[in-house]
């Protein structure tokens, strides 16, 4: 490891590169404020999701399923997934998503179909009973968002304003850098 004030450096020695020494990742010290921001925001975050949790526990749907019908409905550009994108967005294994597809499959609130331009392939859109389900959820979270969104939103802030005070930029000259 190099050590270049705050920077450590990670290097590989590349002959090719006429013997020098090539910076290849840095990491910066963390501070005791760094800590304070990171926890702030993992804090704020949690109680958003708590937040999210009760609202669809107490409206009659597991907080899997509002997940899912917010990340078919939110694709971008258009208002269907593949089994694979929804299992990607919801950050579970594909065999999981396919079992969450037919438990919304049996409440009405999703339907499978061909996929436009295969028709070999299936895609997973809303039907009106789950649109609508989505639509009272939604709304109840964009209202708690309207409360920490200014919070998450400032914390946010502050992580960049960290990192561009000097931290976030690699020393110009790697050879700047001292063994450790």
């Amino acid at each position: 490891m190099l050590n270049y004030a705050a920077c450590n450096c990670e290097i590989l020695f590349d002959e090719e590169f006429n013997g020098k020494y090539i910076v290849t990742r840095y990491t910066w010290e963390v501070t005791k404020s760094d800590y304070e921001t990171l926890a702030a925001f993992r804090y704020a975050l949690r109680r958003f999701l708590n937040f999210s949790e009760r609202v669809a526990q107490d409206r009659g749907l597991p907080v899997r399923q509002y997940l899912a019908l917010l990340a078919i409905e939110g694709f971008p550009g258009r208002d269907f997934v593949s089994m694979g994108e929804l299992a990607e967005r919801l950050q579970i294994a594909p065999h999981s998503a396919v079992g969450l597809v037919n438990r919304l499959e049996a409440a009405d609130l999703v339907r499978r179909e061909p996929a436009p331009e295969d028709r070999r392939r299936v895609v997973v859109r809303l039907t009106r009973r789950g649109r609508a389900r989505l639509e009272k959820l939604a709304s109840a979270h964009h209202e708690e968002l309207r409360t920490v969104g200014p919070v998450l939103s400032g914390l946010l802030a502050k992580v960049a304003a960290s990192a561009e005070g000097g931290r976030s930029h690699p020393p110009a000259e790697p050879a700047a850098c001292e063994m450790s």
